[in-house]
């Protein structure tokens, strides 16, 4: 007898119908009723093909809802993600370099040449 055991736990999804985990057959059950719903309501409108093609396009929200997966995040997740990236965080963000190394030669030098012509400067008495 062999028990398969995901490598990874966290990837560990248990099944509950047709091999869909809960959040995949709500989201199918949720689908399969806009499509039926859009069917109905255009069909007086639109042919049979025009009609199949807006019940697919009806359907897809709900697909990428309970079936895509991005950087291990959900869509719900993905989206907030985004939202905070696009419209919450700064665009504009600043980097000024600053050599430490540079500026503290720089004074030393500055101070050195600023000593020397004191001394030059100073008269004998």
């Amino acid at each position: 007898m062999e028990v398969k055991i995901n490598k990874e736990i966290r990837d560990y999804t248990e099944s509950i119908y047709f091999g869909l985990n809960l959040r995949q057959f709500i989201f199918s059950i949720l689908g399969c009723i806009a499509a039926v719903i859009l069917y109905f309501l255009l069909k007086p409108y639109f042919g049979i093909e025009t009609l199949s093609w807006i019940c697919i396009l009806g359907v897809i929200p709900f697909a990428a809802v309970g079936f895509l997966k991005y950087n291990g995040m959900t869509a719900e997740q993905f989206i907030f993600a985004w939202f905070k990236s696009e419209f919450l965080i700064p665009k504009h963000l600043k980097f000024d370099a600053k050599n430490y190394y540079y500026e503290l030669l720089y004074n030393k030098s500055k101070e050195n040449k600023k000593g020397e012509q004191d001394e030059n400067n100073k008269k004998p008495v």
